[in-house]
């Protein structure tokens, strides 16, 4: 409950600060969350990025304005955070379908998107797998790389980032310096992923395709990562086709965890250190488990 009381808290900060530029790290902070992870949860529960969000909101609001006063376009920009006319004429027409202007005629057809609260909702009875361990503290080492929150989580950026290195030769360079340590480990995959792991200043998070440090690992020129000990909530995703459609389950199990586990759990996600890791059958088939730090 308290974790839904928090991004309300963020809520309230963006609804009162729509007018003019919304700074992420206060919405973060009044969630007590890293920008990274409320905007990461954000997304998940809304389906929709916190950017877009705060501009269908002043969109809206500026909507109610042109028609129920005489403000000046020009006034309507400077209110709502745009730094010229013609910016804030291109954000409504890409939401009203019209100019501001035109927004002002009798009968013409307008778009409002209210105001979001979180809340719990119960959405059916599918269960949800998952396992508390604790585990101590561990070494990976990788290919980083960095994104920025406002944008990345909506343009599949991450996705192209493991597609470059898949096609450049550096992911299966990557995997040989594990030296196949252990040979067999319930199919892990050798690359994995860890994101969120240290700080990068403004609206940014590092994201990195690594291997798990082991004797005969050749470390060399990759970047190494210290992983706290740290009790890991663990989730496991639907089988899916390797190479295919691992994202879409990743992105689903994700929601999942941000809109049913976490409300309703008795824990409360500690920010920092996400994994990703990555399992293969052999025959074209795989899951994904996805970790997140939590505590009680």
């Amino acid at each position: 409950m308290d974790w839904l009381k928090r991004m309300n808290n963020a809520i309230n900060y963006i609804e009162s600060n729509l007018e003019g530029k919304v700074d992420y790290e206060k919405a973060a902070r009044e969630a007590c969350s890293s920008v990274y992870s409320f905007q990461r949860a954000f997304s998940f529960i809304v389906d929709v990025t916190l950017a877009e969000y705060i501009r269908r909101r002043k969109m809206t609001l500026a909507a109610f304005e042109l028609q129920n006063s005489d403000v000046k376009v020009i006034n309507l920009a400077l209110k709502y955070g745009y730094e010229s006319p013609e910016a804030f004429t291109r954000a409504f027409q890409l939401l009203h379908g019209v100019t501001p202007t035109q927004a002002r005629n009798t009968g013409v057809e307008l778009k409002a998107y209210p105001r979001i609260s979180f809340k719990i909702s119960i959405k059916g009875v599918f269960e949800m797998n998952y396992r508390i361990e604790k585990k101590e503290s561990f070494r990976v080492y990788g290919i980083e790389r960095i994104f920025n929150t406002v944008n990345d989580f909506a343009s599949n950026e991450v996705p192209k980032f493991w597609d470059e290195l898949l096609t450049n030769g550096e992911y299966d360079e990557l995997a040989e310096s594990s030296g196949n340590y252990p040979e067999s480990d319930k199919g892990l995959c050798s690359v994995n992923a860890i994101c969120d792991y240290r700080k990068t200043g403004g609206a940014t998070f590092p994201y990195m395709l690594c291997v798990v440090e082991n004797p005969k690992s050749k470390v060399g020129k990759y970047k190494v990562v210290e992983v706290p000990a740290s009790t890991w909530a663990i989730f496991t995703t639907e089988q899916y086709e390797v190479n295919n459609d691992s994202g879409k389950s990743i992105q689903s199990l994700n929601e999942r965890i941000y809109s049913e586990w976490l409300p309703t759990s008795n824990y409360e996600k500690v920010d920092g250190y996400d994994l990703e890791m990555y399992y293969g059958d052999g025959n074209g088939k795989g899951h994904c488990e996805v970790w997140i730090r939590v505590a009680k």
